[in-house]
Order: structure tokens, then C-alpha cells, then sequence
């Protein structure tokens, strides 16, 4: 094992962080509401600037966003499984749910 490495994967969402939890997030348009962003992250706070700064390819066209809903989740593995859920047919569904909450 080299001595850089730190057991976390090769990604853009793997950087250094202090704690071992992920987050899911969902962001919503504002100008355009049907565009929403499901995402993941092991540092909410870091990523949400980056997309109100515009620095999101996928979300700098639909700016500004509201957040409407974030799940905490203990591993990498677990937050990806979520993530993909959010982004079925089913998730949709409950992301239907949640706006009109």
C-alpha cells in the first residue's frame, strides 16, 4: 500500500473531510422547478457553495436552488445506494412526495 493512500476511493467527493458520514442531498430550481439534482457528498456545506457559485456544470444553468432534502448516511456505499434510488422511477416518486409536503 503506498503511503499517500487513505482507504477512500479515487473521486472528486473523496477529498479529505473529519468525519465518516455522507450525505444525500436533493437540490430544486428555483426558475425552473422541475429541474432537480440529487447528489453526494462527505461535506455538505463545501458543495453546496460550489454549486451557488456556479462552479456545478450540471447545475450552473438552473441557478438559484433551494434544498429539499438531505439524508445522512454511515458509509460511501450507502449514500451512492440512495442516491441511485432518488434517481429511479421510484425515487422520483418520493421526491413528488416531498415538494408538496
Amino acid at each position: 500500500m503506498p503511503l499517500w493512500w487513505n482507504g477512500r476511493p479515487a473521486c472528486r467527493q473523496a477529498g479529505t473531510h473529519d468525519s465518516d458520514m455522507y450525505y444525500v442531498y436533493i437540490l430544486q430550481s428555483i426558475p425552473k422547478p422541475t429541474f432537480t439534482y440529487k447528489g453526494l457528498t462527505d461535506n455538505l456545506e463545501r458543495r453546496l457553495t460550489q454549486h451557488s457559485k456556479g462552479k456545478v456544470k450540471s447545475t450552473k444553468l438552473f441557478l438559484p436552488f433551494n434544498l429539499i432534502h438531505v439524508e445522512l448516511c454511515e458509509t460511501r456505499e450507502e449514500a451512492r445506494t440512495v442516491e441511485k434510488m432518488f434517481k429511479s422511477g421510484y425515487g422520483r416518486e418520493i421526491i413528488k412526495e416531498l415538494l408538496t409536503i
